[in-house]
């Protein structure tokens, strides 16, 4: 069982943010919804949201990362994601709540901490060109220079 529930405060539009982060991800429930908080697990993590009120925005010194295997996926997720938010790069978006989020293939960490300098040089020069990640043009961008 974790010990640590990700608790995050709306202003008046947590059973809002429930019903859409509940519809975005597999294995996903709304426990509970009541006029203060809405509680429901995203894959089978426990989050708590809270209608606190206008006094707190998010940041992007918080985000929530998305691990994609596929390129299928990570267009899923993108698209769903920023739907009325905004896409932001290197594989950042807000929500249209204004949550961060990362969405992400586990391969970038791979190509980025390559023994290879060179190489995780090319790859975060492309992965800084682009908003939504490509993983073939990453798998690209590793291969030397012809």
């Amino acid at each position: 069982m974790p010990k640590i529930t990700p608790f995050l405060w709306f202003d008046g539009r947590a059973a809002e943010a429930a019903k859409f982060y509940t519809s975005v991800f597999k294995n996903s429930a709304i426990v509970s919804i009541s006029p203060m908080s809405a509680v429901f697990r995203l894959a089978g993590q426990k989050f708590i949201a809270l209608n606190g009120g206008p006094q707190f925005k998010f940041t992007e010194a918080i985000s929530f990362l998305v691990s994609c295997e596929t390129q299928k996926e990570i267009d899923y997720f993108w698209a769903k994601l920023s739907a009325g938010g905004k896409k932001g790069s290197c594989g950042w978006l807000k929500d249209k709540f204004g949550v961060s989020w990362q969405v992400v293939p586990p391969v970038l960490g791979d190509l980025l901490n390559d023994d290879d300098d060179a190489k995780s040089d090319r790859v975060m020069k492309a992965m800084f060109k682009m908003s939504k990640l490509d993983i073939k043009k990453l798998k690209a961008a590793a291969r030397p220079p012809k």
